[in-house]
């Protein structure tokens, strides 16, 4: 595995990506952090207080919006080096209007997800800019957390006309519960991952879930119910039954999925089948599906016929 000293992370300004970006920064094998964002103002903001934290300046901003892949594509354009790894962390549930359909006939939400980064790790490749890890954000939600409420996605034959409906929306009624769209989105970036690791032996690609993470900005466009007991009454609950864990722990598992070589190349690793925290495991072994590469490559071919 190619050492990494450079890291470019999505959605760097806040939450995950920004302790992502504080903890790698403390290690002194990483020379540059890229901060990939969406707004100048926050991400100055970000980059002056994770200056003062690490007292490094090896921070970067890198303006990028993840949902809109012209933004995406010029932001590579601009790229004057490459980088060892990326992170690819911006997302979450998105606002009220996160079931309406972008220019490029996917959903908001699976833009601000999936099509965005999609398009950056092709843009990437295709320009030699990244020479040894992607690591996606996955979710325990694809195997479902019945105690939280989170049914497992149901796929019928994870078909490309399958996965092609989770992007478009055509899956789900308007008022589908917006952590089952979630769900089924990270379950379509983590066959992606798997299938651009077979297409692409030289580059590692490493799906991890950060778990349940208490303070992160991933459900502040829920409904107003499900957003004031996960974010605020279950995130001073939830930890005291194992069902959330703090910020730094989530993005530890980034730190660790980069830099640790046992975290293998098209695998997607998250918590094991009861809760979104403690030890991660091959979620392989809890859905065998994930590791059938037919279903993978139709993932692929489902989002690349919109990137």
């Amino acid at each position: 595995m190619t050492p990494i000293q450079s890291v470019l992370i999505t959605g760097a300004n806040a939450g995950l990506g920004r302790e992502a970006a504080r903890q790698l920064a403390l290690r002194d094998d990483i020379s540059k952090i890229y901060l990939a964002c969406r707004n100048q103002a926050k991400s100055e903001a970000a980059k002056t207080e994770l200056q003062t934290e690490t007292g490094r300046n090896i921070f970067e901003i890198t303006l990028i919006n993840v949902a809109d892949p012209t933004s995406v594509r010029a932001a590579v354009r601009q790229m004057t080096s490459s980088v060892d790894a990326v992170v690819l962390n911006a997302g979450g549930t998105i606002g009220s209007n996160r079931n309406d359909l972008t220019p490029d006939g996917v959903t908001n939400m699976f833009a601000a997800n999936m099509l965005g980064h999609v398009v950056l790790v092709d843009e990437l490749l295709q320009r030699q800019l990244v020479t040894s890890t992607v690591l996606y954000a996955g979710s325990e939600a694809t195997h479902g957390i019945p105690k939280m409420g989170i049914e497992r996605p149901k796929m019928a034959n994870y078909s490309v006309e399958e996965f092609t409906s989770i992007a478009n929306g055509k899956k789900f009624s308007p008022k589908a519960d917006p952590l089952e769209v979630y769900a089924n989105i990270k379950l379509v970036g983590a066959h992606w991952m798997a299938s651009m690791a077979r297409q692409q032996p030289h580059i590692r690609f490493v799906t991890m879930s950060p778990g349940g993470t208490t303070g992160t900005n991933g459900m502040d466009e829920l409904p107003f119910l499900k957003r004031l007991f996960f974010k605020h009454i279950g995130g001073r609950l939830m930890p005291l039954f194992a069902m959330m864990h703090s910020i730094d722990k989530g993005a530890s598992r980034y730190v660790e999925g980069l830099l640790n070589p046992t975290f293998e190349s098209d695998r997607f690793y998250a918590s094991g089948p009861d809760y979104p925290t403690g030890p991660v495991v091959d979620q392989s072994s809890i859905n065998p599906d994930l590791s059938n590469p037919a279903y993978q490559d139709n993932a692929n071919q489902a989002v690349q016929q919109f990137a």
